[in-house]
């Protein structure tokens, strides 16, 4: 393993502190920089490269299911925001607001959209008249402002990017129907690029979104043994059809309200995939998701080996991303900084290499070395980079599943808890759930599909009613 002390000692250790470790990573990988505004980040060319592929992978999923990327105004009406009530209550601290031109206050304040339920709801009341013009499956990219008080990279800014779906169909059942496979895209999103094993199920009452009459979430375990909440889907029933009167008239020719759904999954992500997969050199992306997944390193690079890193870099662009370091910088250098920005797969082609027909493979993962010949590099590449996926899947996977624990005690919970990670409890609902947070600072991530652990909650001692997954959260 090749280490460049410039590079590598500018990380704080992991497992010192995971709090500055993170954000060093953020910077020292050049995923992001801090802008002039307070909460607002840029996204410099990795980060927002991984974005892009995971954008690219969820378009081409969202087409398999029927839907259709949309567009709607950054700029809400505040009156419009006002028709939903508890839209508002979930929204109106965190709203930015625009008041004036510059040379004149405006008429009536326009919110900068915190999420765009009422600009969808109120386009669908015009264009949805009748059973036939349903069921409108929806989606747009946007970046939206909430005004948090405390910011981090990637997991919490005052602006984000993300993609929200907002759906409407003639039934409740077809849009629960919807709910339920948008999340079952996200989490095959997980599995399939970002190597990462979601937990998902659906929300407790007070966990769920505003407005929604059901939440459903994906829940990413960190290396910390805190939970990220990484992307939800919500069953809206006919809620914000009444309150944006979205009526059509059904086969009978009766007009009866929609019902709505709305999904998204943000920029978070990217933290997700730091939290879950980085080490003490820097980021360890997975390779679907990397921008660039194979890096070509000349050693004392002669005319013929730049002839063969081009040959190379050639055969292997046809189905993958690849960069070439012919820069004057030492072997060491590119060594280390391509491992701290993640790339999966290192190449590195001298003149004896060449001589003997073969390069040298290191993997970023776990910094296994393969000597190749030059005539099996591209099936190699292909199945090592499939075989890094699911390692890294698998190792996200019994990370999990090994600090997942059972407490049939308040004491036990709490004493599992200090170890961090996933705790699964029964509780008699909300009142316990309160005092859990209270008392502990863990909330529920997700109400489990399985039998109670205990007639009674450990916490209150009334009589359990559901198991559900707690854990402390990003």
């Amino acid at each position: 393993m090749s280490k460049n002390k410039k590079l590598v000692e500018s990380i704080t250790s992991r497992d010192v502190d995971f709090s500055q470790w993170y954000t060093d990573l953020c910077l020292k990988a050049e995923l992001m920089d801090y802008s002039n505004t307070q909460g607002f980040i840029i996204y410099r060319p990795l980060g927002y490269g991984i974005w892009e592929n995971i954008q690219n992978y969820l378009n081409n999923e969202f087409r398999k299911t029927g839907h259709q990327n949309v567009y709607m105004p950054m700029l809400i009406p505040e009156s419009l925001f006002q028709k939903e009530k508890d839209h508002v209550s979930g929204f109106a601290p965190e709203t930015a607001m625009v008041t004036t031109t510059g040379v004149e206050n405006l008429s009536e304040r326009l919110i900068i959209r915190p999420t765009s339920e009422v600009l969808f709801g109120t386009h669908y009341s015009k264009i949805v008249k009748s059973y036939r013009d349903l069921p409108k499956l929806y989606n747009q990219w946007c970046s939206v402002v909430r005004w948090e008080k405390t910011t981090r990279p990637f997991l919490r800014g005052k602006e984000f990017l993300w993609q929200e779906g907002h759906t409407v169909h003639a039934t409740a059942q077809e849009a629960k129907k919807e709910t339920h496979q948008m999340l079952e895209v996200y989490d095959k999103l997980g599995k399939e690029l970002l190597a990462i094993p979601f937990v998902t199920g659906r929300k407790t009452d007070k966990e769920k979104f505003a407005g929604a009459l059901e939440t459903y979430a994906i829940e990413a375990l960190m290396h910390d043994g805190q939970a990220l909440q990484s992307g939800t889907s919500h069953y809206f029933g006919n809620e914000f059809a009444h309150a944006f009167d979205i009526k059509f008239l059904n086969d009978k020719n009766e007009l009866e309200y929609a019902y709505q759904t709305s999904w998204g999954v943000s920029t978070r992500l990217i933290g997700a995939i730091i939290m879950v997969h980085g080490d003490d050199n820097g980021l360890v992306l997975p390779p679907y998701v990397a921008p660039t997944q194979v890096v070509i390193v000349p050693i004392r690079p002669n005319e013929e080996v730049l002839s063969a890193v081009k040959q190379i870099e050639n055969e292997l662009s046809d189905k993958f991303r690849v960069f070439v370091d012919d820069s004057d910088k030492s072997p060491g250098w590119k060594f280390s900084e391509h491992e701290m920005k993640g790339v999966p797969l290192r190449i590195e082609i001298g003149p004896r290499d060449l001589e003997n027909g073969q390069v040298v493979v290191t993997f970023r993962h776990n910094y296994e070395k393969h000597t190749v010949a030059l005539n099996d590099l591209h099936k190699f590449v292909e199945d090592g980079l499939k075989t890094m996926h699911e390692a890294m899947y698998q190792k996200a996977l019994e990370a999990t599943t090994s600090r997942t624990y059972e407490a049939k005690s308040y004491d036990e919970f709490k004493a599992f808890l200090k170890q961090g990670g996933y705790i699964k409890m029964s509780t008699c609902g909300e009142e316990a759930e309160i005092q859990i947070k209270e008392e502990t600072g863990a909330t529920a991530r997700v109400i489990l599909d399985e039998p109670l652990l205990t007639e009674n909650c450990p916490v209150t001692g009334k009589k359990a009613t559901q198991t559900i997954l707690f854990a402390r959260a990003y």
